[in-house]
């Protein structure tokens, strides 16, 4: 069967039994029909006293066209950890309409190991990715408004930095010249437009702790620059309270289930590429204070999704991962060892022998690096054979880390107890987590420090208008930000 045709046909647990299982009260929901809900501010106030479980990150090697299946693990870890009596709960992004409908596809899971309903979480969910679009374009719309009414601010129209965005792959409207026609109709400039989820207020949502907090951080968002190289915010449009307004609901979590009943906090989506690439704080932190386990994962490999969420994320929010586990595949690392893509099916321990340094770079980067235990959940697929699953076994023995074999694809929450057993073991082990870099260096600094540790470059040699930018970013008040 098909993905959408397993999870159509599964049962499914009506939200608030789902709430109730975590200690939710109905009061504390904003029901979206009969399996969707928001987590609302009441829970927050309520739970706040409350300890904290342990925080398990999922990541993963390089991706390749292979596939990795992180959020398959992901969700097929959460229900394996509730299979063997823990109580978990299951945090993760958001999808966008603009890869759903792309090469890329949905991004609920896959096989036995889905969120659910799978096609609302895959189309409009709640609305979020919407409000955070009207968020954005009332922002655009406002700042072409001030320069269209006499521009106080002195608005250079060139140095405009702000796009619109819609949630759609559309090359049509990367680049675009509006304002045209009318003097009424604005003033003519070159714009563009982005996708949603690559709007700045993406991850300003997804980095707050309240829409307070929100509200400051929309506020200080830069949108472009003055005839005199000044910096103009979104505050300096009054901007600000009126985003909040459309937000008010799109800040509270969604809560939704898997194939098998566990609880998962969908939330945010910002991309790993030009922006964090984690689910929202609020959504980890109610995960946190709901389950004794919050499973949740980054975007992209572990040299970028999980360096944003450990030394951007955890250090906004101060959190500390128990665990890390390591998503892999045996064709992947195949497939990084040269072997063409038409031919990962056959067996190649050559090949694969050549591959494996992706993925140890990663194990040596989590356990060195950040000092944090890691597992590697080795995504199992039929033609990989016996003899290959043992060389990545055998290597990663070599760097103290164990395997597990992910099944969960196909059998669920089954085809992962021995993953969530060895994440629990990791999870009782002390650890002494770290970052790669401090706060208190200059950017250039931070920046030699990534590509050092974590990327293993010689060196960082900045060129052309990056030499430029430098010592704008730090007159900017920008010098002691982590480095996205």
């Amino acid at each position: 069967m098909t993905d959408i045709e397993i999870a159509q046909k599964t049962k499914l647990v009506p939200i608030v039994k789902i709430a109730e299982k975590l200690g939710l009260k109905e009061d504390e929901l904003d029901l979206y029909g009969k399996y969707k809900a928001k987590v609302n501010a009441s829970a927050f106030r309520r739970l706040s006293g409350k300890k904290d479980g342990k925080l398990v990150l999922v990541t993963a090697i390089n991706p390749t066209p292979a596939g990795e299946g992180k959020t398959t693990v992901t969700v097929g870890l959460g229900e394996a950890m509730s299979k063997i009596g823990k109580n978990a709960v299951i945090a993760l992004r958001e999808p966008s309409l603009g890869p759903v409908f792309g090469i890329k596809g949905g991004a609920a899971g896959g096989g036995m190991a889905q969120v659910v309903p799978m096609e609302d979480i895959n189309l409009h969910f709640t609305g979020d990715f919407h409000a955070i679009g009207a968020a954005n374009n009332l922002l655009a719309a406002l700042l072409d408004n001030h320069i269209y009414q006499g521009n106080a601010l002195r608005i250079d129209p060139k140095r405009i930095t702000w796009k619109r965005v819609v949630d759609m792959n559309d090359r049509q409207l990367r680049s675009i010249v509006d304002g045209l026609g009318t003097h009424t109709n604005g003033v003519a400039r070159e714009d563009g437009y982005d996708i949603t989820v690559a709007s700045e207020i993406m991850a300003v949502l997804c980095l707050s702790s309240s829409i307070s907090d929100m509200k400051e951080r929309l506020g200080k968002m830069i949108v472009g620059y003055t005839y005199d190289n000044e910096p103009v915010t979104a505050a300096q449009l009054k901007a600000q309270g009126a985003m909040c307004a459309l937000l008010k609901d799109a800040i509270k979590p969604n809560l939704v289930q898997t194939l098998e009943g566990t609880p998962a906090l969908i939330h945010g989506g910002p991309f790993a590429n030009i922006a964090h690439g984690c689910n929202s704080l609020m959504a980890t932190r109610m995960a946190l204070k709901l389950g004794d386990y919050c499973v949740t994962e980054a975007g992209f490999g572990a040299d970028l999704g999980a360096e944003k969420f450990l030394d951007i994320k955890c250090r906004a929010a101060g959190l500390r991962p128990a665990a890390v586990v390591i998503v892999a595949t045996v064709k992947a690392l195949k497939m990084h060892g040269g072997k063409p893509k038409n031919a990962l099916a056959e067996e190649d321990l050559a090949a694969l022998e050549k591959g494996l340094p992706n993925l140890l770079r990663h194990v040596e980067n989590i356990t060195q690096v950040y000092k944090l235990p890691c597992v590697v959940a080795v995504n199992r697929f039929p033609a990989d054979t016996e003899a290959e699953l043992r060389l990545v076994a055998d290597k990663c023995r070599e760097l103290g880390v164990n395997t597990a074999l992910s099944e969960v694809w196909g059998k669920g929450g089954a085809g992962g107890e021995a993953l969530a057993r060895e994440v629990v073991r990791l999870c009782e082990i002390p650890n002494a987590f770290t970052y790669a870099y401090d706060t208190s260096m200059g950017i250039a600094e931070k920046l030699e420090a990534i590509a050092r540790r974590i990327y293993h470059a010689d060196s960082v040699q900045l060129v052309g208008s990056a030499v430029k930018q430098l010592p704008q970013l730090e007159a900017a008040g920008f010098g002691r930000l982590p480095v996205c």
